[in-house]
């Protein structure tokens, strides 16, 4: 239990402390930093449209968070989130442009399954380069963020292009209007709340049960864990490798889904830059992820803390008059500071280990042997983001 407390609270605690630096750079700008975070409350939780969009805008940091968590238990990294949101949202427009009179039963599952092929194909590349070739992942996913930036801006700019930009001559880089058949259905009325942000939960809760409760998630912790002895115990360790890979790309690529057929302007536009159209939740979805102690359900509180913020900071800037580069500021501070805790937490549980405060067998035992944190999978597994990656 108290690993458990800890293992939470250590990034809380990081958290509060960027916080605090916040404020003082409000007051080195003459603003009060209980005004500047009471709007940003206001602004993320204020009202029933504010929680929405504040669900809305944490949808792909969930999606792409819960991917990173699958990854990561395969001791891979992926920081391709950028591209396979890209390709994912790439593939599901020329779905919803190629089959616009299909009706919104088989429309909207279709662009959705396109987007998770989209993005499972760009995670499958980088994640065979590493198995099959070596290639570092961090290298090749890294590399492909830049590729597809420039695919996506080639597509809209050329065979993508609204006929309309290319008669008027503006050339704005967007689709035309996609089917309204294609748009995720609203959930309640008044609102920005769609269907994507109960499809990213249900991803990152099915993350969850792929990881500890089938054979499919087993092998991949079991790689994670140990390549060398779960090719011993007869495991394809490259297959799984590229598996985990594109698993996780899959969700991203979902999460592209979403941002085009959830957005207000129901169309494929950017400003030529990655996050012009992502918004970089390939990059914030890695942090939710940390944040959540890299554990899918915990990935959820995590992404709707971040998605608050972007959406507050809006409202901070309104309400105080501060610059619109505080907010991306102060982001940045809660990311350095969040992953910095990470070897602290594991550092301050060490210590207490030993110190003799608890250890692995006493602080997990429990009446009933299959809660137990022995078993993979157990329930207690569940809501503990201090697991290791290594425990299998």
């Amino acid at each position: 239990m108290l690993k458990s407390l800890i293992g939470a609270l250590v990034p809380l605690l990081a958290a509060v402390v960027a916080l605090a630096f916040g404020a003082t750079m409000l007051l080195a700008l003459g603003a009060s930093p209980v005004e500047g975070f009471s709007a940003m409350f206001d602004g993320a939780f204020g009202s029933g449209s504010r929680i929405a969009a504040t669900a809305v805008k944490a949808t792909p940091l969930i999606l792409v968070g819960a991917g990173i968590t699958i990854a990561f238990r395969a001791n891979v990294i992926n920081i391709g989130g950028e591209s396979q949101i890209i390709a994912g949202a790439l593939l599901s427009t020329v779905v919803a442009l190629s089959f616009p009179d299909l009706p919104t039963i088989l429309l909207v599952p279709a662009v959705l399954l396109a987007g998770l092929v989209g993005g499972g194909i760009l995670g499958a590349i980088p994640g065979a380069l590493k198995a099959y070739a070596s290639v570092n992942e961090i290298l090749s996913t890294i590399m492909l963020n830049l590729v597809m930036v420039q695919f996506m801006n080639y597509l809209l700019r050329g065979p993508l292009i609204d006929p309309y930009e290319m008669e008027a001559g503006t050339r704005i880089p967007q689709t035309q209007r996609l089917s309204d058949n294609a748009m995720l259905p609203n959930l309640v009325d008044g609102t920005r709340l769609h269907l994507g942000v109960p499809v990213a939960i249900l991803a990152a809760v099915g993350a969850y049960l792929l990881l500890w409760r089938t054979p499919t998630g087993f092998r991949l912790r079991a790689v994670g864990h140990s390549a060398d002895a779960a090719r011993a115990s007869g495991m394809n360790v490259k297959r799984n490798i590229t598996l985990a890979l594109a698993l996780s790309g899959s969700l991203a690529g979902i999460a592209g889904a979403i941002l085009v057929f959830g957005s207000e302007g129901q169309r494929m536009v950017t400003d030529g830059s990655a996050a012009g159209f992502t918004g970089s939740a390939g990059f914030n979805g890695i942090v939710a992820a940390l944040f959540g102690g890299l554990h899918p359900i915990w990935t959820i509180p995590s992404a709707m803390l971040f998605g608050a913020l972007l959406t507050g900071a809006t409202q901070l800037q309104r309400v105080l008059q501060v610059p619109a580069a505080l907010a991306v500021a102060l982001n940045g501070i809660i990311v350095i500071f969040v992953v910095s805790s990470t070897p602290v937490r594991g550092w301050i549980q060490r210590s207490l280990s030993e110190a003799g405060l608890f250890n692995r067998h006493n602080d997990t035992k429990t009446e009933n042997p299959r809660h137990s944190r022995s078993e993979p999978g157990g329930l207690s597994d569940m809501p503990d983001p201090s697991e290791e990656s290594g425990n299998v």
